[in-house]
């Protein structure tokens, strides 16, 4: 049985790193379909958000089947309730993905006129914050989570400063408003994709110590 059981955890645990990889690659590929003004890899990330959807309730799956069979205590149950949190994260980054390739389609197919330095660094910042998460969750690393919960400051000042860059620009009269308004809305996801990185960060210490912030330093589940 409990061979059985390692080998359900280790299931668990492979699939969600590969939906964690799955959607960093989305954010990175809507990066991609911007800068070069690529629809068909925009229409792509589109359709593949419903791959990610289908790994999150997969995962879910497998989650409450070994809640409900296996009955896990202590080490155990924390990593599986803190997989469920994740997958919703990760589910959630995908989505901003799309969302972001969706603006992409409905700018105009030229190449984009106002610098995008900012929004560069702001997908660099957040896919960074992920990998961070994911890499803690795998190594059972809390220094790294600390690390990608902290990194989340850099993105929120990348947004603000992104931000005023935008308004500046349309307080001067930029000739394409709309291509702004936009790109301001792009930095907008960007910053949700950096909250939910920093979200799984949060999980991954719960999964390793039993604290989380939202439950006021009280040990969950008293183990």
């Amino acid at each position: 049985m409990r061979k059985q059981y390692d080998m359900e955890l280790n299931k668990l645990n492979t699939q969600l790193v590969d939906m964690a990889a799955y959607v960093e690659q989305a954010v990175s590929d809507a990066l991609k379909a911007l800068e070069n003004r690529d629809e068909q890899l925009a229409h792509q990330v589109s359709k593949n958000d419903r791959e990610v959807d289908r790994m999150e309730r997969e995962i879910e799956d497998i989650c409450l089947m070994l809640l409900l069979r296996q009955q896990p205590v202590a080490g155990d149950l924390r990593f599986i309730s803190a997989a469920l949190k994740i997958i919703t994260d990760l589910e959630r980054i995908g989505d901003q993905a799309q969302d972001i390739c969706e603006i992409s389609l409905t700018m105009d197919p030229k190449p984009i006129a106002s610098p995008l330095t900012t929004i560069r660094e702001m997908f660099k910042e957040s896919s960074a914050m992920i990998k961070m998460a994911v890499d803690a969750f795998i190594t059972k690393d809390e220094e790294l989570a600390n690390e990608c919960i902290r990194h989340d400051d850099v993105v929120d000042a990348l947004f603000v400063d992104c931000r005023t860059r935008i308004i500046k620009e349309l307080q001067s009269g930029h000739n394409d408003p709309e291509e702004l308004i936009d790109l301001l809305q792009i930095a907008k996801y960007l910053e949700r994709v950096a909250d939910h990185a920093e979200n799984i960060g949060e999980w991954v210490i719960f999964s390793l110590t039993g604290h989380h912030k939202d439950y006021l330093g009280v040990e969950t589940f008293g183990v």
